[in-house]
C-alpha cells in the first residue's frame, strides 16, 4: 500500500523530489518499470562531477537523504562548463535506469540557480576529506558537508523521537522559560540578562536598586535548567517534560562542554524509588536509539557510528560507595585517585564504563556537595536518592534525583534566597513526592553516533571565546 501510495505522486506530480527517487531506487522492477520513461523536475546541489567524452555525470542532492541522484548531461545538447561541484541547479528529464542498474536522469533543460566556483573562496573542494577543526572554521556552509548533513538529520529524527517517546508515556511538555530569576544548580555558572540599551536601563533606574535589577526587579538569568518549573508543574499535570536549551558559563573548551546545548528533562510525581527512575531512563535511552537506528540507517553508516551492543543488555547499577571500592581496587590504572566524597572525573567515568562493559547507573551519592533539592537516604542521611548514568565516550549522560518533599528539612537546606519562597510553598499545599532527570542531548548524539566532539553534533555551537554566527 505504502509503495503503490509513492508511486502515484511520482507518476501525478512532475516536480517530485529526489527523496521520492530514492525511494523508487530501492523498490521492486514493476514500479521501477512504472517510473521509468517519466518527465519530471528535480532540484539541489552538485555534489560530484565526472567528466566522460560525450556525457557529463553529475551526483545532486536536495539535502533530504544522503544519497544522490545521478544526472547525465549530454555535451552536445548542453554547456557544461559551469556546471561545477556545490552549484546549485534545477534539472528536468527522462528517468531511466542506468547499466549499472541505478536510477539516473538524463537531462533535456537544466538551469543553473546558484554558480559556485571553488577557486573564488570556497573552503571545501570535491573528493578531499578535511578534519572536524577545519569544518568547524566555516560553521555558515558546515551544513554542506556530507557527513554533517547526516549528523543534522540524524538530529531531527532524534529529537521526533524524543518528544514521541515521552507522550506515549503520558508526559506532557511545559515550555520552561529561557529568561530566570533562580540558578537551578547553585554552582554560579549563569549568564546574567540585561538590556544593551543604557537609555531603557537609566529609564528604569530606581533609588537603591542595583543596574542588573532595574528591568525585572530583580537578577534575571539565562536557564541552566527547567527543573524547578517542571516540579512545579508536576504538582498538576504529574508527568511532564521540557525539551529547550540551557546555558553554562563554564570556561571550558573540552570535547564534551558547550556554553549553549539543549537538555531533555522530565519530572514525575507520586515517585519514591531510584529504580523506577533508572529503569524509565533505560528505557528512554534504548528506545530513542532503536528509533534513531531505524529510521536514519544510511546516515548512521555514513558517520560510522559504533554498534550498540548495550541495546539487548541490562544496564549495571550500583552505589557511588561501590564505584568507590572499585577504582580504589584499580588504582594503579587510574592517573588521579577518587577520594570518597569527592564527584568523579571523566577519568573515572569512563573507567567504570569499561569495567562495566557498558551504560551503568551510579546511585546514592554522598550528601556533601550535592544541590539542596535532592532528598536524603532513609537508611542514610549522609546520601541523598541521586543517580547518574554513565555511557561510552562521554561520560555522564543523565543526571537525575529524588527531590526533597519535606517542608521542614528543605527548609533548613535551602539557600537564603527570596526568589525561591514559591519553591518551598510547593510542600506546603497538596504536596506530593517527585522526582526528575536531565539528559544532555548533544552528549546522547556523541555517545550513540561515536562523534568525538560535543561541537561536531549541534548546528551553530558556542563555547568560550567562540560566538560565530
Amino acid at each position: 500500500m505504502v509503495l503503490n501510495h509513492l508511486s502515484k505522486i511520482f507518476l501525478l506530480k512532475p516536480s517530485a523530489s529526489i527523496s521520492f527517487i530514492h525511494h523508487f531506487a530501492n523498490v521492486s522492477e514493476t514500479y521501477l518499470e512504472n517510473a521509468v520513461g517519466k518527465h519530471i523536475k528535480v532540484q539541489g546541489w552538485i555534489r560530484a562531477v565526472r567528466k566522460m567524452k560525450d556525457i557529463v555525470f553529475l551526483d545532486l542532492n536536495d539535502g533530504s537523504t544522503g544519497r544522490f541522484l545521478q544526472i547525465a548531461v549530454d555535451k552536445s545538447k548542453h554547456k557544461t562548463s559551469d556546471l561545477t561541484y556545490g552549484s546549485s541547479i534545477t534539472v528536468k528529464g527522462e528517468l531511466s535506469v542506468s547499466p549499472n542498474g541505478k536510477m539516473e536522469l538524463r537531462a533535456d533543460d537544466i538551469n543553473i540557480i546558484g554558480k559556485c566556483v571553488v577557486t573564488d573562496g570556497y573552503p571545501f573542494s570535491p573528493r578531499k576529506v578535511y578534519s572536524s577543526e577545519y569544518v568547524r572554521e566555516f560553521l555558515h556552509f558546515r551544513p554542506q558537508t556530507r557527513t554533517f548533513a547526516s549528523t543534522l538529520r540524524l538530529r531531527d529524527i532524534a529529537t521526533s523521537v524524543v518528544s514521541d517517546h515521552l507522550r506515549n508515556k503520558g508526559y506532557i511538555n511545559i515550555h520552561t522559560p529561557i529568561i530566570t530569576s533562580n540558578d537551578c544548580e547553585g554552582a554560579g555558572e549563569i549568564f546574567v540578562i540585561k538590556p544593551d540599551s543604557q537609555d531603557i536601563l537609566d529609564s528604569m533606574k530606581r533609588e537603591g536598586v542595583n543596574e542588573d535589577c532595574s528591568y525585572f526587579n530583580t537578577k534575571a538569568f539565562l536557564t541552566v535548567s527547567g527543573q524547578f518549573h517542571l516540579e512545579a508543574a508536576a504538582r498538576a499535570l504529574t508527568k511532564v517534560f521540557t525539551f529547550g536549551p540551557s546555558f553554562r558559563a563554564e570556561n571550558s573548551k573540552s570535547r564534551l562542554h558547550l556554553s549553549e546545548f539543549y537538555m531533555l528533562e522530565t519530572e514525575t510525581a507520586f515517585i519514591t524509588s531510584l529504580k523506577d527512575m533508572a529503569e524509565e531512563i533505560e528505557l528512554l535511552v534504548k528506545n530513542i536509539t532503536k528509533a534513531l537506528i531505524e529510521k536514519g540507517a544510511d546516515d548512521v553508516r555514513q558517520l560510522g557510528a559504533p554498534e550498540p551492543i548495550w541495546l539487548d543488555r541490562k544496564f549495571n547499577y550500583i552505589t557511588y560507595d561501590e564505584a568507590v571500592t572499585i577504582l580504589e581496587n584499580h588504582g594503579n590504572r587510574l592517573t588521579f585517585p577518587l577520594k570518597y566524597g569527592d564527584p568523579l572525573s571523566k577519568e573515572h567515568e569512563l573507567f567504570l564504563v569499561d569495567h562495566s562493559n557498558g551504560p551503568i547507573f551510579v546511585v546514592n551519592w554522598p550528601k556533601q556537595g550535592k544541590p539542596f533539592y535532592m532528598r536524603e537516604c532513609d537508611d542514610d542521611s549522609s546520601k541523598v536518592e541521586a543517580l547518574d548514568l554513565l555511557v561510552p565516550n562521554v561520560g555522564e549522560l543523565v543526571g537525575g534525583s529524588l527531590r526533597e518533599d519535606n517542608y521542614e528539612k528543605l527548609q533548613l537546606k535551602m539557600p537564603p534566597n527570596p526568589n525561591l519562597a514559591w519553591y518551598l510553598e510547593l510542600r506546603k499545599f497538596g504536596n506530593v513526592p517527585t522526582g526528575g532527570f536531565g539528559m544532555g542531548f548533544e552528549r546522547y548524539l556523541q555517545f550513540v553516533l561515536g562523534i568525538a566532539n560535543i561541537k561536531d553534533t549541534i548546528p551553530f555551537p558556542r563555547w568560550p571565546h567562540n560566538c560565530n554566527l
